[in-house]
């Protein structure tokens, strides 16, 4: 029974993980620019595949490859959002910039034909930076 149990809970596990990749995937193809990109590959780097190689523990239990498996979680658990920070702060110093809010709004408004002057005429100390 106790087998059982763990079969079950590490398919859900695996499952889990393939889900969360799969969605990073198409996170990272459909995301407009660069740092929501880094953001979508991050998630799948964290989640996804954590989630994958804690099912993949349980499978090889008490084991030389769960030790192993767990030593790739850990690199990953730490390399993952340092080398995602490194990339964002070298395409901040080569100059791209992420897209705001107001760059999304002011878009859909100009494709949308709405209140296009609204934005343009804004007095505000953003709305002259733009």
């Amino acid at each position: 029974m106790m087998g059982v149990a763990i079969d079950v809970t590490s398919w859900l596990l695996i499952g889990s993980g393939s889900f969360f990749t799969l969605v990073g995937m198409i996170g990272l193809v459909r995301m407009p620019d660069v740092f929501t990109r880094m953001h979508a590959a991050s998630v799948t780097d964290t989640l996804g595949a954590g989630l994958l190689l804690a099912g993949l523990m349980l499978q090889a239990g008490l084991s030389l490859v769960a030790l192993k498996l767990l030593f790739i979680a850990a690199l990953l658990f730490f390399t993952g959002p340092v080398i995602t920070h490194a990339l964002a702060q070298a395409a901040l110093h080569v100059g791209i910039e992420p897209r705001l809010a107001e760059d999304r709004r002011e878009h859909h408004e100009t494709a949308n034909g709405d209140a296009v002057g609204a934005v343009a005429s804004d007095p505000s100390p953003t709305g002259a930076a733009r």
